[in-house]
């Protein structure tokens, strides 16, 4: 598929090039590929001005901050920060700027969560594990796949799912699964088999895919593994 003006794309144009021509997917409403390109990039770029509309709304809200802000306040702050840094990792075109400028923000916004939990170590251990979990979190999302997963618009279908898991690369695939627990990761690694099993019964034709289900099974197993011994 050609991509004039699409580069690196939004995450529908990407999502439609996930799609066409896998036979992994339905290819339902694939037929005018022309028409569905255009859809998909007007999709990005109206998500690409509210994210911008947003981000700059933001911004504000943060410059306006008082130096005894309300606790509430500076919560709901930081929690828009990890939206939209969520959101612009899913944006077409180079969003390392934007991605920037929110880490820069919830930098200071931080400071004033950390002056808030002084002298609490309850409070401090929390903020620690929240800082952990969101580097992993902000690492996991510069793959593709995961950002398209955990899009509020759910720009991949139910139905779609495991096929956008057997159709990843090894290591987008790996940062993908630690999105789902074992009882999920079971019933993914199940619906991917029935899947794999009615395109190619021989074992013959998908060897990727087959591949990438192998990978799930050894991460249900590790993970399986790792429950037993807690």
């Amino acid at each position: 598929m050609s991509s004039p003006n699409s580069s690196p794309p939004g995450r529908h144009e990407r999502h439609l090039r996930r799609r066409w021509g896998n036979p992994l997917f339905p290819q339902d409403g694939l037929d005018d590929l022309p028409r569905a390109l255009e859809l998909a990039r007007q999709r990005d770029r109206q998500e690409h001005s509210d994210f911008l509309a947003d981000l700059r709304d933001t911004v504000q809200r943060a410059v306006e901050l008082k130096p005894q802000e309300e606790s509430q306040v500076v919560l709901d702050l930081k929690a828009d920060l990890d939206r939209l840094y969520e959101t612009a990792s899913g944006l077409g075109g180079d969003q390392s700027g934007n991605k920037a400028a929110l880490l820069k923000l919830l930098v200071v916004i931080m400071r004033s969560v950390w002056a808030g939990a002084a002298g609490d170590p309850q409070a401090e251990a929390e903020l620690e594990q929240e800082e952990r979990a969101r580097t992993i979190h902000f690492e996991l999302l510069e793959y593709p796949l995961v950002a398209d997963l955990l899009d509020p618009e759910e720009v991949i279908g139910a139905d779609e799912l495991v096929p956008s898991l057997l159709s990843e690369e090894p290591a987008g695939l790996e940062a993908a699964l630690g999105l789902f627990d074992a009882p999920q990761l079971l019933q993914l690694c199940r619906q991917a088999e029935e899947l794999l099993t009615a395109l190619d019964p021989q074992r013959q034709g998908r060897p990727a895919a087959w591949e990438r289900l192998g990978q799930m099974r050894t991460r249900l197993a590790a993970l399986s593994a790792d429950q037993g011994r807690h």
